[in-house]
């Protein structure tokens, strides 16, 4: 790779990240995967630090940086830097003007407040900006056409989940929640066919009980729609149509803003094609058993 071609804006790194996951070896995509997972962490840490944390020896990071063209780590982490830079001069600023307005600090419940709407409004403008047309189009067509469609989140996806399922069922479509429920997840999701969907939500630290009816769903034949926060986890690589969320984090606790809205996104386009209307709802209501 030339130094012209180098990728010296963070969104066309992630796109080589993507797209040449595969292709790397298996320690340079365990640091991809670090790298996409924690960008401040790659802008801010030592090399030595970073090197601890993805669990690799400072080497491969500099093999890393190499496999992209960079001169060196030092080199890519510029990339990082710039856009976390960027990323958090915009968001302080908006901040610093509400409390300057307002005056609040992150201090007091008000302040607090503030800070999560200033990040939710920065996780939604990303959403905004990043969601692909062709995606959305593609998961509301698949839902579209499905005769069941299940839906799977654990723990932090799980709320997504069951606002998905409550939708669905206020649009007389015939869904399923697979929550496990008396340890029967695998044998509620044995009921899924070839002509359903599977909607799968997960965030770090990923669920192995999502990820294994994900596996499930594919063996089938299932078209599954994944919500999560890397497209380079293993759940992502499985799916037919993939959404990679950056929902919003403040003091390490992170939101679901921008997941809620895509949520209402697709639930709500679904209810606006007609021919989910003009089904009758008499057939649709049913759960499998």
């Amino acid at each position: 790779m030339t130094t012209d071609h180098v990728p010296r804006d963070y969104d066309i790194l992630r796109a080589q990240m993507s797209e040449r996951y595969e292709s790397l070896s298996k320690r340079l995509r365990q640091i991809a995967k670090f790298a996409w997972d924690n960008p401040t962490i790659m802008a801010m840490e030592t090399t030595a630090v970073i090197a601890e944390r993805a669990g690799v020896q400072p080497s491969a990071l500099i093999r890393f940086a190499k496999a992209f063209g960079y001169s060196g780590f030092s080199d890519m982490q510029r990339t990082f830097q710039a856009h976390v830079t960027a990323r958090s001069a915009s968001y302080k600023e908006r901040f610093r003007k509400v409390a300057a307005r307002d005056g609040t600090g992150t201090g007091t419940p008000v302040g607090m407040l503030r800070e999560y709407c200033e990040a939710s409004r920065d996780a939604l403008e990303h959403l905004q900006d990043d969601a692909d047309p062709e995606a959305l189009e593609q998961a509301v067509s698949l839902l579209q056409k499905a005769e069941f469609i299940f839906v799977m989140g654990q723990r932090r996806s799980f709320p997504v989940a069951s606002y998905i399922y409550y939708n669905l069922n206020h649009l007389d479509c015939r869904a399923q929640l697979l929550t496990g429920m008396g340890g029967m997840l695998l044998e509620h999701a044995d009921s899924m066919g070839p002509k359903d969907v599977l909607i799968a939500i997960s965030y770090s630290p990923y669920s192995e009980e999502t990820a294994r009816v994900v596996v499930a769903a594919r063996e089938k034949g299932l078209p599954v729609i994944v919500i999560t926060d890397s497209s380079l986890n293993a759940i992502a690589r499985e799916a037919t149509v993939v959404f990679d969320i950056r929902d919003a984090e403040v003091f390490g606790f992170r939101s679901l803003t921008a997941s809620m809205c895509l949520a209402q996104a697709l639930t709500t386009a679904l209810a606006t094609d007609r021919k989910v209307a003009n089904k009758p709802s008499s057939s649709r209501r049913s759960r499998r058993t």
